[in-house]
């Protein structure tokens, strides 16, 4: 066994601070005098679920809906009330600021928020009766939703039934993974129709229907055991269509009474012309300027042309080429930048508040405007809290890259020599990057005879690797 296997915790630590991360959540404090549940309704007796890994332990949100008479479906989805334990300029606060989000390496999870919180006392466990900041909507039969019948309030729930991604998916496809109870059975088919109006809607405006492959560390005991492929399925759709929902729902909610807020977007993309080139290999023609409804006119033709391998090496490529998003401050009375990939005008993050600051930033700002408060933070706070959550966000993407690094390391150590199919992932300052299709790792291309662009798909040769720096060196072939 190497000293980087069985030292990969350490590393991840190491890498955490060198990126200016407080590895260690304090403890979690008291709340004193004030009331957690102050203008909380008691939704405790509705049949809420949630769907989440089985692994998971702080369960974000819960979801529980019904058909209206006139065939419109209401939704009301529940995210755990952080901002009811977590109280501005506490210590535990100043943490989660600091960090601004759980930070994965593979081999240990660096939680935003102490433990005690994120994964008991606000985290929506089946049984408990919890804490929820309530998102209710009504989705229309032509998967718009009806803003004047959106409401936002802190209620009192309890999880009935914490679902799993991939049994749940595989009994929505049909797949023999045995009956939910009749109850869920029917709240799982509402959740599935309004979700697929959602989603059918977004892609009429161009929303592009991307499907990357996501490798996943595996480790035991603090060892690299192997890099497993995340797959997407119709339960992982259905949740992300949901919180895609809320996001938009609560944006507008807070817009409309004047409250400013933190918005994520994602701009046209820089990489336009390379975008187009892509196109063109696929035989599509794409306009001049970016045009987000014809981007996805192509993604959703190559999906159904393309194999399961090859959409997911053009998605990656897509995805490389679009860019990332970034947080901003947005004034009630301010245009909207919007959100390119989901072709949404208005946009935030407001459902996973264990886990990532700004949804805890706007679930105050909702808490607020529910309650006819006046708002928690002014615009030049918002405004430095969503450069520097941005800024967080792209260093912990940076930690989260070097440790996928280390554990390809690791993996891939007694196959020097071997050849690979891979595809290039990133081109800067004269430096290629590639990942291998099996396994999914990545890594730099040291040497080369032609010039190399995102997109690209290429074979080759595992030249060395560095256990202790977690570098991968390949040769692409010619």
């Amino acid at each position: 066994m190497s000293r980087a296997d069985t030292d990969m915790v350490r590393i991840a630590r190491r890498v955490l601070e060198e990126e200016g991360f407080e590895p260690d959540a304090p403890q979690m404090e008291p709340i004193g005098d004030r009331d957690p549940a102050e203008g909380a309704r008691d939704l405790r007796d509705l049949p809420w679920s949630s769907i989440d890994n089985e692994e998971s332990r702080d369960l974000d949100q819960v979801e529980w809906a019904e058909q209206l008479p006139n065939g419109d479906i209401r939704i009301l989805l529940g995210i755990a009330d952080v901002a009811a334990y977590v109280e501005r300029g506490s210590v535990v606060d100043r943490h989660a600021e600091t960090n601004t989000c759980t930070l994965y390496t593979g081999v240990k999870s660096f939680h935003m928020l102490p433990k005690a919180l994120s994964t008991q006392r606000t985290s929506l466990l089946e049984g408990q009766e919890r804490l929820a900041m309530v998102t209710e909507m009504v989705v229309r039969e032509d998967g718009t939703l009806d803003d004047d019948k959106t409401l936002v309030y802190p209620a009192r729930v309890v999880n009935r039934a914490k679902l799993i991604y991939e049994i749940v998916g595989g009994w929505l496809e049909g797949a023999e993974v045995g009956e939910p109870s009749p109850v869920f059975a029917k709240q799982l088919r509402l959740h599935d129709e309004a979700t697929k109006r959602l989603r059918a809607r977004r892609q009429e405006n161009g929303a592009l229907e991307l499907e990357t492959i996501e490798a996943r560390t595996v480790a035991k005991d603090g060892r690299v055991v192997s890099l497993e492929v995340m797959h997407k399925n119709r339960a992982r759709d259905l949740i992300e269509d949901m919180m895609i929902a809320a996001n938009g729902a609560t944006a507008r909610f807070l817009e409309t009474r004047g409250y400013s807020s933190i918005r994520r977007v994602v701009h046209a993309p820089d990489r336009w012309p390379r975008i187009c080139d892509i196109a063109r290999e696929h035989g599509t023609e794409l306009p001049a300027e970016p045009d987000v409804k014809a981007l996805g006119k192509f993604v959703a033709a190559q999906r159904r042309v393309l194999d399961k391998e090859r959409f997911a090496d053009l998605s990656l490529t897509i995805v490389k080429l679009l860019g990332a998003g970034e947080y901003v401050l947005q004034r009630a009375s301010d245009p909207d930048t919007g959100h390119f990939g989901l072709a949404v005008e208005d946009y935030m993050h407001s459902t996973a508040p264990n886990r990532r600051y700004p949804d805890l930033i706007t679930q105050r700002i909702l808490k607020a405007a529910a309650l006819k408060q006046t708002a928690p933070y002014t615009d030049a706070e918002l405004g430095d809290l969503a450069k520097h959550c941005t800024d967080r966000e792209n260093s912990a993407r940076k930690v989260e890259r070097t440790m996928r690094k280390f554990a390809a390391a690791s993996i891939l150590s007694k196959r020097i020599g071997e050849e690979f199919k891979a595809i290039v992932t990133g081109v800067k300052a004269g430096a290629a990057y590639a990942r291998l299709i099996r396994p999914p790792a990545e890594g730099k291309i040291v040497k080369t005879d032609r010039p190399l662009d995102v997109g690209d798909r290429i074979f080759v040769r595992l030249l060395a690797v560095d256990l202790d720096k977690g570098h991968v060196d390949l040769e692409c072939l010619p």
